[in-house]
């Protein structure tokens, strides 16, 4: 074994450490025993204070941001005038900094059945520093408003950086204790990558477009300050032939941009950035992924790009997830599956972030990729070349909590619980992260789920606890 440059002790600790992922997957793993008060989850009345307009005649209300380029030294800010267009222009500056630039955007409105948008601003902003405080200013006059966000390091394989992550928020009481609790984690994330299913304005009569703006204020508290990496949901189609709405995706296209053309991606549902170590690729559940498609073609040449020795973290998110043990959307993510999680192992992709399914759930690391219509071969196998499966479609929509599960839990699922909450994904350096699920019944520093991350690429075995 000397001769080879491997010593027993590490065969050793790698054999036990297989044998304990096989004991996992063949037993199972944790249905939560927590139970969450039986409460009916309702949306927050239009006059909440959450909802309030900001003073002043035409006012930039609901701001957001998001990357603008593919690195990090960009980014796209939308705000919305509700009376008329008023200054497309972002006066921005350094913090200390003397000199202040400007930056000229675009303006649209978009018309929903009886609904008739406001002036929605966009503008890009690039070439900023990295890891430099940006003040920035919108409107004129008294009704200017001004925010700031910080840009992220540079890209590089030991930078540390925290996400969080949140999905199927929503706009009901649970959704603000679910923001509510990621703002006052003292893990402070910097981004939030947002699993989708944004506003649930289609669950109200001819999805009624005043609750994307009611979103959109709501949630300004903390997107107009860091950016929301955009996932699109099967809430945001908002595709209703029924009133004459044909166009899916309407409302987010026009409110959410996404810097979808930085990585040559054809539609803004799927594309990819770099943000400090990490490397996100954001697929869509609801636009096509055969063979052939344009997600498809574009996901067989993203992959190969991926350099883990400047980006060793691989994360992936999409809303509609593959591995799921309840019985809601139960195996509605299959199809993709199937097309693509071959990719996933052979480019070893540390973890997959998906909502959809309103309750939390994290897998072992496994895979399912043996199967052809000869062989049935078709059950998931522990796979340290696969990555961890978490659902997080729990930020606390009004259509409530999923609680079905199938029973017994598959020997792939680790951890399940049907509570709210969001999590943080907290990257040390290239081969460690550490994760954790944080639950609104309980403190704000309280993990109700952890685990820590070995980078597949850097540190492809997961290591004993």
């Amino acid at each position: 074994m000397r001769a080879m440059g491997i010593s027993s002790s590490s065969v050793v600790i790698a054999v036990l450490s297989l044998i304990l992922n096989a004991f996992f997957l063949c037993n199972g793993g944790i249905t939560s025993s927590f139970v969450r008060k039986a409460e009916k989850t309702m949306d927050m009345p239009l006059d909440s204070d959450v909802f309030l307009v900001p003073p002043g005649y035409n006012a930039p209300q609901q701001v957001h941001i998001t990357q603008g380029d593919h690195v990090g030294k960009g980014v796209i800010i939308s705000w919305v005038t509700p009376s008329e267009p008023g200054s497309n222009t972002v006066v921005y500056w350094a913090d200390n900094g003397k000199h202040k630039m400007r930056a000229e955007g675009t303006v649209l409105t978009y018309k929903y059945y009886n609904y008739t948008s406001g002036y929605i601003h966009h503008c890009t902003i690039k070439n900023l520093e990295f890891d430099t405080k940006y003040h920035y200013k919108i409107g004129f006059g008294n009704r200017t408003r001004k925010f700031w966000f910080i840009t992220p390091p540079a890209v590089g394989p030991d930078v540390s950086y925290t996400f969080g992550l949140i999905g199927d928020l929503g706009q009901s009481y649970d959704s603000n204790r679910t923001l509510t609790h990621y703002e006052e984690n003292p893990v402070k994330g910097q981004t939030v990558l947002f699993v989708g299913d944004l506003s649930y304005a289609d669950n109200y009569p001819n999805h009624d477009n005043v609750r994307w703006d009611t979103w959109g204020r709501f949630t300004e508290r903390s997107v107009a300050y860091q950016p929301w990496i955009w996932t699109a949901g099967n809430h945001e189609i908002d595709f209703a032939p029924e009133i004459g709405e044909t166009k899916p995706f309407k409302p987010f296209t026009r409110r959410y941009r996404t810097p979808y053309k930085e990585s040559l991606s054809t539609a803004p549902f799927w594309y990819s950035i770099k943000r400090a170590s990490a490397y996100i690729i954001v697929l869509a559940s609801y636009s096509a992924y055969g063979k052939y498609t344009p997600q498809y073609k574009w996901l067989e040449q993203e992959l190969p790009k991926v350099n883990r020795s400047e980006t060793p973290w691989l994360i992936v998110l999409m809303h509609s997830p593959w591995y799921n043990s309840y019985n809601y959307h139960y195996m509605e993510g299959e199809t993709m599956r199937v097309m693509y999680e071959p990719w996933f192992v052979q480019y070893k992709v540390d973890v997959v972030f998906a909502g959809h399914v309103h309750a939390y759930e994290r897998s072992h690391r496994v895979s399912n990729i043996a199967y052809n219509i000869v062989n049935g071969i078709c059950d998931p196998v522990e796979d340290q070349s696969a990555p961890v499966y978490i659902t997080i479609g729990d930020g606390g929509n009004l259509e409530g909590l999923a609680t079905n599960m199938t029973d017994p839990q598959p020997k792939y699922s680790a951890y399940r619980e049907a509570s709210f909450g969001h999590a943080i994904f907290d990257i040390k350096n290239r081969t460690h992260a550490y994760y954790g699920w944080h639950r609104n019944q309980d403190g704000y520093a309280v993990e109700a789920d952890s685990m820590w991350f070995f980078n597949r690429y850097w540190h492809s075995i997961d290591s004993l606890k």
